[in-house]
Parts: structure tokens; C-alpha cells; sequence
């Protein structure tokens, strides 16, 4: 079984991007920073391959392939922000919660079987899941960048590229959510008759999307950009508890979602 062999590629991961994140604290060696976290993407992404082709289906049924996802696009996405717009310290904070999410499936295992059940057996089951886990790794930037702001706001030191940054990262994660949900509303009908039915999940998606509908309406009034910005952060919580802490509430028997 493929999964037998991953902590072997996730420590040559992890090794990858903390060797990455040693490098980013000089300037004059940030190349070498860049290439030892593309590196470390790179085993990572050759194992969700091997994963897929040993489970002959897509990694995205358990809450643990799930995970890796999220390590993947949320490393992928500070190694852009890193080259795109030189934000070394945001690639070396993302590699960093990467990390912590693959320890996560090294300490908690769980059993990656080929067979899926009848209602995941959909062409909605790749598109809904990746665009849903590429959201949440795009809006967890931009919580990463949020807590950053804020502490520049209690020094007083104003970085309107970052706040910029922000923004756009926020918009283009909750489109991404959006559609996410859309794709979802449509398997479900096919797969139980009705596109929406208040599931727990659901119902948590949907308090997701109006925290950061809050967040939109307060950064388009003149004086509350600031306060807009520590919104995001208790926004994320309410997209951690969508994607990880519905299968712990008292309700999680309730909802097809948890399996």
C-alpha cells in the first residue's frame, strides 16, 4: 500500500522546506530558499500521483487526503506569493503549517481503501473537493497576511501592497468557495434529489460564506478597512470548523458529509 511509504516522503518534505526556511532569512540566498521549497512540493506532489494510481481513484475521499491537498496548495501558494510579489516570510509560514498538516496524517493515519461509496462514484467529486480544498488554502493566505497586517497596525507601520494582496487573495478564495458550493448543490442533487438540504456542513458553509461577506461589506466602507481586516481571522475559524470540526459536533450524524 502506498500510504506505508509516506513518512518517508513527508519527512523529505518537511527537510525540504525547513532547509527553504533557513535560506529565507538572508535576502542574498532567497533563490536557494525558493528552490528547496519547490523541491519539497515536488516529493510531495510525486506521492499524491503514486497515492492516486495505487488507490486507482482520486485522494480526496478521507479526511487525511484531504490534508494533503490543503499541504500542497497552501505550500504552492506561498511559493508564488514568494517569487511573484517577494513575500519570502509568507512562503516560510505556509511551509511551515504544511508541514504541520502532513505530522497531522503521520501521527493520525487512517485507512485509504479503493472503493468509494455510491454517491462519491459522481464526475462533481473531483471539481467540488479540489475547489473547495484550493479555497480554504487561498483563504488561508489570506488569514496568514491578516495576522501580519495586524501586527503592523499596532506599530503603526502602514503596507498598503500587503493590505492590496489581501484583498484580492480574499476575493479570488471566496470565488473559488462559491464555486466550490455550486459544484456541490449540483452533485447533490444528483446523488439525493434536492441541491440543498441544511446538512451540518452545509449549513456551516453557508455561515462561512457571511463571515466573509462580512468581511467584503466592511472593507468597502471608507472607515472600517481596518477593521476589516481582523474579521478575516475569525472568518478562517469558521471555515476550519466547515472543513474539520463538523464531523466533532453533536450533529455530525446527521450529515452525509462525515465518512
Amino acid at each position: 500500500m502506498m500510504w506505508n511509504f509516506f513518512i518517508g516522503y513527508a519527512v523529505l518534505t518537511m527537510c525540504c522546506w525547513l532547509f527553504a526556511g533557513y535560506f529565507a532569512l538572508y535576502k542574498k540566498k532567497e533563490r536557494l530558499a525558493g528552490m528547496f521549497a519547490c523541491i519539497g512540493l515536488c516529493i510531495l506532489g510525486v506521492f499524491i500521483v503514486k497515492l492516486w494510481m495505487a488507490l486507482e481513484r482520486p485522494p480526496l475521499r478521507t479526511m487525511g487526503e484531504t490534508r494533503l491537498w490543503y499541504a500542497f496548495f497552501l505550500a504552492a501558494l506561498g511559493i508564488f506569493a514568494s517569487y511573484r510579489w517577494k513575500y519570502a516570510w509568507l512562503m516560510t509560514v505556509s511551509c511551515f503549517i504544511a508541514g504541520i498538516f502532513l505530522i497531522v496524517d503521520i501521527v493520525k493515519p487512517e485507512l485509504h481503501s479503493k472503493t468509494l461509496m455510491p454517491a462519491l462514484q459522481s464526475y462533481w467529486f473531483i471539481p467540488h473537493v479540489t475547489v473547495y480544498i484550493f479555497s480554504y488554502a487561498l483563504l488561508g493566505v489570506s488569514c496568514l497576511c491578516s495576522l501580519r497586517l495586524m501586527y503592523q497596525f499596532r506599530h503603526h507601520i502602514e503596507d498598503k501592497e500587503l493590505f492590496k494582496f489581501t484583498d484580492n487573495i480574499v476575493y479570488v478564495g471566496l470565488g473559488f468557495l462559491l464555486l466550490g458550493l455550486l459544484f456541490g448543490a449540483f452533485w447533490a442533487k444528483e446523488a439525493w434529489g434536492h441541491y440543498w438540504a441544511w446538512d451540518p456542513k452545509e449549513t456551516w458553509a453557508f455561515i462561512t460564506v457571511i463571515g466573509y461577506l462580512i468581511y467584503i461589506h466592511m472593507r468597502l466602507q471608507k472607515n472600517t478597512c481596518q477593521i476589516a481586516v481582523y474579521i478575516l481571522p475569525f472568518a478562517f475559524i469558521l471555515l476550519m470548523i466547515t472543513w474539520l470540526g463538523v464531523s466533532y459536533l453533536p450533529t455530525a450524524p446527521m450529515s452525509v458529509h462525515t465518512y
